[in-house]
Formats: structure tokens, C-alpha cells, sequence
């Protein structure tokens, strides 16, 4: 009987999604050697589409910012709310935190490959079809892995990265899983060809609509360039369990009980089959140690409603490759204070507005008629992704600064309106 192969590399990074494929390039570039473990064949479908300003940095950083500004995908410049008719909309141009306003709105699938493709031409090597099925943190870490021929292999690293997403390699490998403290929700969705013709649309937001009888069921429209559009609805399992028929008619069914909706997708056709996902929201017991860290979706995922995700993914790329490269430079890296400590700090920001968003706090903000600008602009960083930006004073102490609003708010409409002279 032959032996395993065996095979060595300084970084192995499990994913090549957005996370995976921006920590390969920033190491490869700093002279690390890196090798990519990718479980499916791309492009692959992939939800989360609508990308914040924030993640542009990393992408300058990684240096595909040519790769995608040349791709077509939709341009996007802020975030659109509509409740009950009211409609208001956050310019993420307009904000507190310096750094770029602008991005892009993209079809996961193209936006993912491009990301990898780019690592790749970099140098990066990345193996498709490869799947983690063990691994031995004992003493230098090794993976048993198999590709998608059954053949197998172990991989000795210095570090592994679990970039995995949704896969979560590591968390379910190492029995780091642990239960989410915010409620199960269940999102249903699809790609339309949209059929817009209101010449008041604005493609360049992504629009999120809440229905008019419960606040926690919420929808996101997010446009691309090609006339279509990604839909979705999410809402506790609950409210969706009385829903009929196939997943896409389940969909259309609550679109169509938000009239504004209603009304914009007339003509909209689904063009992907519709599926649904639940319980995604995780957390894990451990972010790193001194053999691991987990990347975005691995290590903690809160909700979809301020398209976070990519951010935060890219985010712990970054400050996962600078504790790595102070490492090989010689430096002593605390995992607990360089990445997790930072990481949780930015997601904690994200998590109460999420939690406010559900309870209804938030949105009394964002729909409140009388908003302070300079209040609106440091709000705007947030839902712009710059939530590790501690001068912003609602970064620094987001859940009191939050709060004192929301009563400002609460003061304003229960304060009667004076009596003309």
C-alpha cells in the first residue's frame, strides 16, 4: 500500500472566496508562501452581493483594484430604507471616517472568481476541488485532504487560515461551534430580471424595504448592471411557516404584500432557482490561536440586513496577514489582543445596529423626519463598513451613543406640535 503524499507550505488558506483570496494575495506579496485549499469549482454561486465602501481598501491593498474597476459590475454610492412610504437614503460619500465612498454592487459568482483569478496571476496557487477532511494541531498543524478525484494527501503548515464561509471547516472539524446569541432567521431569494421602469429607482443603492405589518420582516433589492437584480426576504422561521407552495411563490407572495415592491417588480421574473437559508447566523468559541485563525463567515456571522459580511471578511484577512507577517518578520504576536480583540470590536459595532434594526430602534432612527447630519454622516460610516473606526464616536460607544438618539427621536414625536400664532 503506497503512502500518503505529503506536502509543505508556510500559510495553508482553506476558501478562496473574498476572504481566502485577499489574505493569499497580501502574504504572497509579502514573500510568504501560501497555498489555497478550495472545496468547489468556480464560479460558484455565492449570496451577499451588495459589497460596502470599506472593502475597497483591501482590494487597493491586495492590488485588484484594476481587475475590478474594468469588470462592469454595478456601481454603488449608499443604502436606500423605505417603511410604509416614507423613504429615506444614506450617501456613503457623505460620511465621518476618510476612505473610499463608493464601491460596487456584483453577482458573487463573477466578483469571487475575479478575486481568485487575480490572486492567481499574482502567483498564488490555488488547488479547486480540494477538500479539508481532518486535521492535527498537536504540534506543527497537518490536513488530510481529498480532491474532487478521491485522491488524497496531508499538507504541513506553519499557520492555516480558514477563509471556508459558510463551510466552516475548522469551527465544525475542532468543535469550536457555539450558538448564536441573536434569533434564528430564514431568508428566501433569487435573481430576477428586474422589469424596473420607474425612472425614480435609483440602481445605484441597494434598497431595503420593511413590511408594513411587522417590522422584523425585512427585503433587500440589490441592483446589478445587466437588468437584473438580487431579491430577497428575511424574516424568523415563524412568520414564514404559514407560507404556500414552491420557494419562489413563498417569495413572490410576501413581495407582493409590501405595495412599494409590489409596484417596482411588476414585471420582475425570477431567472436562478429560489432557495432559502437558515440559522446562518454562528459564532465559535475560540477566533485564533497561535496555529489558526478563522476569516469572516468561519468565525462569526451576525445578519444580512447591512450587507456586512464581505466586509467583515475582508477585514479579518487584513488583520490576520499583518499579525502573520509580523510573525515571519520576527515579531511576538498575541492572537487574543492583535486579531480577535480588534475583529470583535468592529463586529460588536455591527451587532448593535443589527439587534437595534429588529427591535425597532434603529429604524426610528433612519425613518425619524428631523435628522442631525453630523449624527446621520457618523451613522453613515457604519453602514458604510468603517466600524473598526474608533474616532466615531458611534464606533467607540455605538450601543449608548445609539440609544441617546433613539430617545431623541422618541422625544421629538411624542413632543405635540405647537399651535399657530
Amino acid at each position: 500500500m503506497s503512502a500518503i503524499p505529503e506536502f509543505e507550505t508556510q500559510v495553508a488558506i482553506i476558501g478562496a472566496g473574498p476572504a481566502g483570496a485577499i489574505a493569499a494575495s497580501l502574504l504572497h506579496k509579502a514573500g510568504i508562501r501560501v497555498l489555497v485549499l478550495e472545496r468547489q469549482q468556480f464560479p460558484r454561486f455565492s449570496i451577499g452581493e451588495s459589497l460596502l465602501p470599506c472593502c475597497m481598501q483591501f482590494i487597493e491593498a491586495a492590488g485588484m483594484s484594476e481587475a475590478l474597476n474594468k469588470a462592469g459590475f454595478q456601481f454603488k454610492n449608499g443604502a436606500a430604507f423605505r417603511r410604509n412610504g416614507n423613504y429615506n437614503c444614506f450617501d456613503f460619500t457623505d460620511k465621518f471616517t476618510q476612505g473610499p465612498g463608493t464601491t460596487f454592487q456584483v453577482e458573487r459568482a463573477h466578483f469571487d472568481k475575479l478575486l481568485a483569478d487575480t490572486a492567481a496571476a499574482q502567483g498564488v496557487n490555488i488547488r479547486y476541488g480540494h477538500s479539508v477532511t481532518a486535521i492535527d494541531l498537536n504540534a506543527r498543524p497537518i490536513l488530510d485532504i481529498s480532491d474532487d478525484q478521491g485522491k488524497q494527501y496531508r499538507l504541513q503548515a506553519d499557520f492555516i487560515l480558514d477563509a471556508s464561509g459558510f463551510g466552516r471547516v475548522l469551527p465544525r472539524l475542532l468543535d469550536l461551534e457555539r450558538p448564536s446569541n441573536l434569533p434564528p432567521r430564514q431568508a428566501i431569494f433569487t435573481h430576477v430580471e428586474d422589469g424596473i421602469t420607474d425612472p425614480d429607482f435609483d440602481r445605484n443603492k441597494i434598497l431595503i424595504s420593511v413590511h408594513p405589518q411587522h417590522q422584523d420582516i425585512w427585503y433587500w433589492l440589490i441592483p446589478f448592471s445587466n437588468g437584473r437584480c438580487s431579491l430577497g426576504v428575511v424574516a424568523e422561521p415563524a412568520r414564514l411557516a404559514h407560507q404556500q407552495g414552491t420557494l419562489e411563490q413563498q417569495l413572490f407572495a410576501l413581495v407582493n404584500e409590501e405595495p412599494g415592491l409590489k409596484r417596482l417588480l411588476s414585471n420582475a421574473r425570477a431567472v436562478r432557482d429560489t432557495a432559502q437559508l437558515g440559522g446562518y447566523s454562528a459564532r465559535v468559541s475560540t477566533l485564533a490561536t497561535d496555529k489558526f485563525a478563522l476569516l469572516g463567515n468561519a468565525g462569526e456571522f451576525l445578519d444580512p440586513v447591512f450587507s456586512s459580511g464581505v466586509t467583515i471578511a475582508m477585514q479579518s484577512s487584513a488583520l490576520a496577514t499583518d499579525c502573520l507577517m509580523r510573525k515571519y518578520n520576527g515579531e511576538e504576536v498575541n492572537w487574543d489582543k492583535d486579531y480577535c480583540q480588534p475583529l470583535t470590536q468592529g463586529v460588536d459595532t455591527f451587532r448593535t445596529y443589527v439587534e437595534a434594526w429588529y427591535d425597532g430602534r434603529f429604524q426610528q432612527v433612519i425613518f425619524s423626519e428631523d435628522q442631525n447630519p453630523k449624527v446621520k454622516q457618523m451613522i453613515c460610516s457604519i453602514l458604510a463598513g468603517y466600524a473598526w473606526d474608533r474616532d466615531n464616536p458611534f464606533v467607540k460607544d455605538s450601543l449608548r451613543r445609539l440609544n441617546m438618539v433613539v430617545e431623541l427621536c422618541a422625544d421629538r414625536q411624542s413632543s405635540p406640535t405647537p399651535e399657530p400664532s
